[in-house]
């Protein structure tokens, strides 16, 4: 009997969205379940980065580094409401790296990845003009480059979307409680973690993309017996009132040898981070620790005239990466690269486990991971995924800021503040958005900030938010600026709206 599915996806973080995107866009029946919220892990709690990795050069990852190289530009044609160019400046520091291989390092950086938008790099001087204003007046040369920045949560619900648009069925609050193998095929057990329920579903094969749960997926739920390569990093950063007047992002080194970012964020604020720290525990409970705090203040107040300090932090996250275990004695050395274990074929259903992998590396896995099943699931086209736009990205990077003008032409009650985050968030579907409203007030209960039951209500039905937490911390950044009391307000409309509501079907 044919399985109900041919692929199910365990796991709702960017590579498990990625691929369910983009094998059902092939042809096949796609189901993805994701125990939490999507992103509700190590997706949400990057950099935030389309980049090549400029430190992985030290470590000879030349591969990975072209490979996400390549990516930055694709990407943000995909997405270009969600991704955008970031110009980073590298100070030279006269006790670390010398300056002739930092510039042999941006030289590579700039050649290896067919580069054809983003600007070059550049030498700039530290020591006048905007870009000493803040720094310690002992750094007077620099080098600047581009990346380029992503919504990285919202990048996960997007691909969420175009796959539960194409015909893929995404359950969001389900759990995968167990699969065992049947006559050729894979019986998986799904658990409602808001009602309790099961229900038993069948496929042709298992992607376990899972994250850090990667390997719990494969000895406690698959029951196999393939030895798990993972190593659990935890990553964290920290968000302090802005440090900087101008839009540059900084790039500092450290005498530890890992490098730390200080990027503009949400308008008012710094973000800074990350450190690389083994970890043990349960991935669903991580948090920075007060050493982390100290860590990256110290790191950043090393190139600052003011320093930071722990006390200025306003927010902070942490997050787990799965890294590939390849054996480095520190994990700032560990691999970021992926690796794909394929487990079963022929007789038996195959299990492929996602270890690594970087954000901006997520549609090129997509299509490694489809390559290495294709002879198990019906594929009705090849690859596709480099140029069709996500939800609400169909139009030209360039044109941006024309967008904005137009959404505020439209809908003239806006403030160009409240128009331009909206369509950062939603691009062209801002419009379904806010619908026919001609006025704030017809967009229903204002919660705080620029945020209105409008928006709220639109998340809930088409991007599976159900908490407060989902809309202020995943779905935006808006939890910077609501007090408490605007966030239970809000809690108690999602509770109401939703009635606890779990996965969603589309």
């Amino acid at each position: 009997m044919k399985p109900d599915y041919d692929l199910i996806v365990i796991g709702g973080g960017v590579n498990g969205a990625g691929i369910a995107r983009d094998a059902v866009g092939r042809g096949a029946s796609v189901l993805l379940a994701e125990m939490g919220d999507l992103a509700g892990a190590t997706s949400s709690a990057s950099t935030k980065l389309i980049h090549g990795g400029l430190r992985y050069l030290e470590y000879y990852e030349f591969n990975l580094v072209r490979k996400a190289l390549k990516e930055r530009e694709v990407l943000w044609k995909l997405a270009p409401h969600i991704a955008w160019p970031m110009r980073f400046i590298l100070p030279h520091h006269k006790d670390l790296r010398p300056a002739w291989l930092l510039r042999l390092g941006l030289f590579l950086y700039d050649h290896i990845g067919g580069r054809k938008l983003l600007p070059a790099t550049r030498t700039v001087r530290l020591d006048e003009g905007e870009f000493s204003r803040g720094l310690n007046s002992r750094f007077r040369k620099g080098f600047e480059y581009s990346d380029c920045w992503v919504e990285d949560a919202r990048l996960v619900v997007l691909n969420a979307r175009d796959a539960a648009r194409r015909g893929a069925t995404i359950l969001t609050r389900t759990k995968c409680v167990s699969a065992r193998r049947e006559g050729g095929h894979w019986t998986v057990t799904l658990k409602d973690m808001a009602s309790g329920d099961e229900r038993t579903v069948t496929a042709s094969v298992i992607v376990n993309a899972a994250g850090p749960w990667v390997a719990d997926m494969l000895a406690g739920v698959a029951g196999t017996n393939q030895q798990s390569r993972v190593r659990l990093v935890k990553g964290s950063h920290i968000v302090v009132p802005r440090i900087f007047e101008h839009d540059r992002c900084f790039i500092f080194q450290n005498a530890d040898g890992r490098i730390i970012f200080a990027i503009p964020y949400e308008n008012d604020f710094t973000l800074i981070g990350t450190t690389d720290v083994d970890f043990v525990g349960d991935p669903g409970s991580v948090q920075i620790a007060d050493d982390e705090v100290a860590y990256l203040c110290e790191a950043v107040s090393e190139y600052l005239a003011k320093p930071v300090e722990p006390g200025d932090v306003v927010h902070t996250y942490s997050g787990v990466r799965p890294l590939y275990d390849d054996g480095a004695s520190d994990a700032k050395a560990a691999t970021r690269d992926y690796v794909l274990e394929v487990d079963g074929g022929g007789d038996r259903a195959p299990l492929l486990s996602v270890f690594g992998g970087k954000i901006t590396t997520y549609r090129k896995l997509a299509e490694h991971v489809l390559s290495k099943l294709e002879g198990s699931l019906p594929f009705s086209r090849r690859e596709w995924t480099a140029t069709a736009a996500l939800p609400g990205g169909d139009f030209d990077p360039s044109d941006f800021d024309a967008e904005v003008e137009k959404l505020r032409s439209r809908f003239g009650f806006l403030s160009h503040a409240h128009a331009r985050r909206l369509f950062r968030a939603y691009g062209l579907d801002a419009y379904g958005l806010l619908g026919s409203a001609t006025s704030l007030e017809q967009l229903g209960t204002h919660f705080g900030s620029d945020l209105y039951q409008a928006e709220v209500d639109w998340l809930v039905r088409e991007e599976w938010a159900r908490s407060a937490e989902d809309v202020l911390w995943r779905r935006s950044k808006l939890g910077l600026r609501l007090t408490p009391e605007q966030i239970e307000a809000l809690e108690r409309h999602l509770q109401g709206s939703v009635g606890g509501r779990s996965g969603a079907a589309a």
